[in-house]
């Protein structure tokens, strides 16, 4: 502790010296005071003071030597800026006298080069003077004997033309006199032979004609009794089915097949009796509805068209086109000025125009078709029809195709097949045609439709030559448009004045996939619709039924790629 013996000690006066003996002693009142003892805390704080003191100390030191640096740091920096800018300086007037001296040296090499190139100039151009007058004395020179020569030599060559060309105009004339005696007994011959051909060729057509009617009439009857076979047989199996299912509700449909089918048969009782006594009623022409019996064939279609079979209609073969159907008799030069193109028979079979070769039993059913649609017509007096589908992928233009092909086999029927799908073209690939031309470019009376619309060449199906098409290869971003134009209603008043065909169909667009249908209805009589078994619904035909409106005749329905579906469906 501060207040113990060992502070004490150390702090006790020291002992006085013995020699201080004989120094005289202060008296008490001469003594100087003892100071008090520091305690602790004094201590503490003196010694705190004194750390201060020496700390303030020597951050003053620190301080000043910190700006004793910066001045001379800023001394340096100054003293050397000046010598810089003055080396600088010296080294600009140095630059300037060496450029004014390379300037003046430049200036003399360059007078003195100029001197010496115009001096060298002026030699040659004197050099080339000379040697350009020699030039055009030997050139003077040649140029006569040249002259001469090519005289003497024309004159040997015109004397060889005069003899040449009395020897050509013998022998032509000889060569001619031979043509003409051998082309006059060739086209005797020609015309001979074609008549042996034409008189050979007629008698063919009628045996085949004859021998095809009696074949097609029994072939009709045969298919009419296994129509009907097929019919009560695929009747007994839905009702199987259905009992088998569920008993109520096989039972109700049991009852409604039986008494469709009662009603189908009953309907066509009366057709037939109506046929007989020659008094079709309407209600009869527009229902062509159809079912679809016809085997699949194995061969895919194209893209472009629906890999669908052709449909099976549920009609009377029997009925023949009406006497009131007869072919242009007059309009046969404006059929004659159409073009041409060739039939490829393994094309047609790929794309499924089974009207063609006719070697698949399902083309008798687009026959019936046909048949049917030329008595509806002839009775109304109709001739222009509209085939569209509700929907794309149903097979419009398959049954187009095919059904114009089947109606160019009556000779006495003149048929016209327009592709007015401009939104989405295909009638040219189903036929195997490219660079068709824009039917667009035909409608705006761009182009004459006697240079656009085209007939089969000769071919080995025998299909016949009173069928033309109008093909299209280009897309109409405005189709609607272009088709209510009147442009357009006076290009197809000029194209049926001079062709006038017996009847002209119209591959139109989806009906419900643009307005083109509606727009283009003045220019059709009726419409036939195309529906996809398993592809189309019943809202689907009432839609397209709404839009096409009472006042658009509708011939009925071609139910396509009807497999596992009920006709009933669709009925209209």
């Amino acid at each position: 502790m501060a207040d113990g013996p060992k502070y004490r000690r150390k702090n006790r006066p020291a002992a006085p010296d013995p020699s201080d003996a004989l120094t005289p002693r202060p008296t008490t009142a001469e003594v100087a005071p003892i100071p008090p003892l520091e305690t602790r805390e004094q201590r503490l704080a003196r010694r705190a003071r004194q750390a201060e003191a020496e700390m303030q100390a020597a951050q003053d030191a620190r301080r000043r030597q910190i700006e004793a640096d910066r001045a001379e740091a800023e001394q340096r920096n100054r003293l050397k800026a000046e010598a810089e800018a003055k080396a600088e300086r010296e080294a600009a007037e140095r630059r300037k006298q060496a450029e004014d001296e390379a300037r003046r040296k430049a200036e003399e090499v360059a007078r003195a080069k100029a001197e010496a190139q115009a001096k060298a100039e002026r030699e040659a151009a004197e050099r080339r003077k000379r040697a350009e007058e020699d030039a055009r004395r030997k050139q003077a020179d040649e140029a006569a004997r040249a002259k001469a020569k090519a005289q003497a030599k024309a004159e040997r060559e015109a004397a060889e033309r005069r003899q040449r060309a009395e020897e050509d105009a013998r022998r032509k004339q000889a060569e001619e006199v031979a043509r003409a005696k051998a082309e006059a007994q060739a086209k005797a011959e020609r015309e001979a032979a074609e008549r042996r051909k034409r008189a050979e060729e007629d008698a063919r057509r009628k045996r085949a004609e004859e021998a095809a009617r009696a074949k097609a009439e029994a072939q009709a009857k045969a298919e009419r009794e296994a129509a009907e076979r097929r019919q009560r047989e695929e009747e007994d199996a839905r009702r199987k089915q259905a009992e088998e299912t569920a008993r109520a509700k096989a039972e109700a449909q049991a009852k409604a097949e039986r008494e469709a089918a009662e009603r189908r048969k009953r309907e066509e009782e009366d057709a037939r009796r109506k046929q007989a006594a020659a008094t079709r009623s309407e209600a009869e022409a527009q229902s062509l509805a159809v079912t679809n019996a016809m085997r699949q064939n194995d061969t895919a279609p194209p893209a472009e068209l629906p890999p669908a079979p052709a449909p099976v209609l549920a009609l009377d073969p029997e009925r023949r086109v009406s006497d009131a159907v007869v072919a242009p008799q007059d309009a046969a030069s404006g059929w004659q000025r159409l073009g041409t193109f060739d039939l490829d028979a393994r094309m047609l079979e790929r794309n499924r125009i089974i009207t063609a070769a006719r070697q698949d039993p399902a083309h008798t059913t687009f026959d019936v078709l046909r048949t049917r649609l030329l008595q509806a017509l002839a009775e109304r007096g109709w001739s222009r029809v509209a085939i569209t589908s509700p929907t794309k992928g149903c097979g419009k233009t398959f049954t187009a195709a095919n059904l114009a092909i089947s109606l160019a086999r009556q000779e006495n029927c003149a048929t016209l097949l327009l592709d007015l799908d401009m939104r989405a073209p295909t009638l040219h690939k189903t036929f195997g045609q490219k660079s068709v031309g824009s039917i667009g470019d035909m409608l705006r009376g761009r182009v004459d439709p006697a240079d656009h619309l085209r007939r089969p060449g000769p071919n080995a199906m025998n299909v016949g030559r009173n069928i033309a098409f109008g093909f299209n290869d280009v897309t109409e971003d405005y189709a609607s448009e272009l088709l209510q134009d009147p442009v357009t209603a006076q290009t197809l008043k000029t194209m049926t004045d001079t062709l006038r065909p017996d009847v002209v169909i119209y591959d139109m667009p989806p009906a419900l996939s643009s307005d083109d249908v509606i727009a283009f209805r003045a220019h059709f009589d009726a419409v036939l619709l195309v529906v996809g078994g398993g592809l189309t619904t019943d809202a689907e035909v009432k839609d397209v039924e709404r839009r096409l409106g009472e006042q658009t005749p509708l011939l009925g329905m071609v139910l396509n790629r009807a497999e596992g579906t009920n006709p009933a469906k669709y009925a209209y």
